[in-house]
Order: C-alpha cells, then structure tokens, then sequence
C-alpha cells in the first residue's frame, strides 16, 4: 500500500470506536511486515458491520455463534468486529504477524471483560492461527468449512517501507490465485465471503474481477449500505458465495435482509460509483490529478474527523506523489 497513511510510519496505536466500544489497536511502524498495520479497507469493514447489526444477515441474533475465519488478519480490527458480534473467529496470518495480533486481541478482549463484565454472554471468541494460502496442512489445521470467510486489503504486498516509496504498485498479482483457491477450499455450499479491498491499479482489480466471477457469485455492497462517513469511492467491499455445482446443484442461500437480490436492486447503482471510481484511476493505479483536486477543494472548513484526515492525506500524498521538484 501507499507510503501516505497519516497513520504510519511513527503511530504506535491506532484506537477506533466500534459497537460501542472504545478498542485500540498495536501497530509496528519498524516492522518489514505491512500486516503490522491498520488498513482503511478493515475500517470500513467494521464500520459497515456496525451499521447493519441489527438486522439481516449480518445483525447479532443471526451471527450468534457462527464460525468465521479471517483471511490476512494483521492488526486483527475486522475478525475483532465480528467477535463483538457474537461469533467464533479464527483470525490468521502469516507468522511474522501473529504475535502482534495476539496481543491486540487479548487487550481488547480483556478491555471490554472489564468495562462490561456482563458482556461475555453476547461476545464470541478469537483466537490465532498461521495460515499462508495455498498450504493444505494450514488449511485442514483450522477445520474449513466456515460459515463466514473475511478479508480485507489481504492483497497487500509484503514489502519493506523503503522499498514501497517509489511506486503506487502495490499488489502481487500471483498472490490472486492461491487467495481464491483458498477461499474456495474455507468455503461449504452455505458460507458467506466478504472482501473489502481499496483498488491501486486497475490492471490487478480487472484480473481479479475476471477471477472472482469464475468462481464466485459476487456483488459489490452499494455506498448505502455502508457507514456514511467510514466509505471512499476507492474502497469496495464484495458480498460473495461459491457458484452453483457442475452438476447443476444450487447453492442455498443464506437467510438476511442483504442477499444478492437486494444487492441487485441497487446495482445500476453500484456499478455506477465502481465505475465513476474506475475513471479516476489510472493504470498505475493512482487517483487522477482532476479527481483529487475535486475532492480536495471540498475539504470542509470544520473540524475534521481522524477518518476524513486519513482520506484527505491520502489524496493530498497522491498528488504530490508526481510532482518532481527541479
């Protein structure tokens, strides 16, 4: 990702309020691993979490106990959104990654033990586990299938920061195929699979779009089902299932208010921001100069908040990023 976030390299913590919750999250602004951060595309996860608990698919009563697992937990923020939930997460990554997710998770836990000691009846649990894509023992070691798979931004390259300051090309594109075989091995007739991810280049989000659709039934969640401040054009989440059997068996859907045919509904909608997001991106993958002037002259005047300050220095960086002092 971007070497632009306000939040890196220097913030030690970043805290969010989630459900209700005050949480705070332990980055490593030293590490060569960029699991060690926070990422928007988690926030707007766990802010879209929040707004659509309290009915659908995605409410507390019908995630109570459900088995989730976490694809490229880092700093552990979306898998710690749906143990609020009621949910039983395992959250995985690679191992460089996992002492520091333990240790959020285990403060958060114990934080909010403490602050609502009759909280435990409604929370489920977390727990860590390694798991690199495509390794069968990692895979049969956490017990697929899931009720629900999530991942956001886990297509993030594992790159030192130095290495990261001279190009917006963020993504390994090899890491697509071992991801969504992945995914599909985690996967039952019945599971649920979120992605959220934030588009760099439109060359991998292409690939991937062509990938997902040859495996998945997908749609990209509209902007009003999302939380109204914790969203950005660049930013898309994915409500996915696997696609119907060769042998013409249908896959069963799920129960909830957000199923792929609300989803339908507004997808003239949808497609709409994708593509009007699409056309501010150029193929290195960085917002167009028009498009950032555009939303940068909108700044408001008032006091701003820290997510509309991580998106507004996100583009200001992007900017500046081509422009070569002589």
């Amino acid at each position: 990702m971007e070497t632009d976030r306000l939040n890196l390299p220097n913030t030690c913590t970043f805290k969010i309020e989630l459900l209700g919750h005050e949480l705070q999250f332990a980055q490593d602004p030293n590490s060569k691993h960029l699991g060690t951060t926070v990422w928007d595309a988690s926030m707007v996860f766990a802010k879209f979490l929040e707004k659509n608990c309290r009915r659908g698919r995605f409410s507390r009563s019908k995630l109570l106990g459900k088995r989730v697992i976490e694809l490229g937990a880092g700093c552990g923020v979306a898998g710690f959104g749906m143990a609020i939930l009621g949910c039983d997460v395992v959250a995985t990554d690679q191992k460089e990654v996992l002492p520091l997710l333990q240790r959020n998770l285990e403060r958060n836990t114990s934080c909010i033990m403490q602050m609502n000691p009759g909280f435990s009846d409604s929370f489920g649990s977390i727990k860590v586990a390694e798991l690199n894509w495509g390794n069968e023992d990692h895979i049969q070691a956490v017990g697929p299938p899931y009720d629900f798979i999530i991942g956001t931004d886990v297509l993030v390259c594992m790159h030192r920061w130095r290495q990261m300051i001279s190009r917006f090309q963020v993504y390994a594109e090899h890491l697509l195929e071992p991801l969504l075989d992945t995914i599909v091995a985690l996967s039952g007739p019945r599971t649920t699979i979120v992605l959220g991810y934030e588009i760099r280049s439109t060359n991998v989000h292409g690939q991937m779009l062509e990938m997902l659709k040859r495996k998945f039934d997908f749609k990209i969640v509209p902007k009003s089902k999302m939380d109204f401040r914790y969203q950005h054009p660049s930013i898309q989440l994915f409500i996915m299932g696997l696609k119907p059997l060769p042998e013409g068996k249908s896959v069963e859907r799920i129960e909830g208010s957000l199923e792929f045919d609300e989803l339908k509904e507004t997808e003239s909608t949808s497609d709409g921001e994708n593509n009007g997001s699409m056309n501010k991106l150029d193929d290195s993958g960085s917002c167009s100069h028009d498009a950032d002037c555009s939303v940068l002259g909108g700044v408001p005047s008032g006091e701003l908040s820290d997510w509309e300050v991580r998106r507004y220095g996100a583009m200001a960086a992007r900017l500046l990023h081509d422009v070569k002092i002589t």
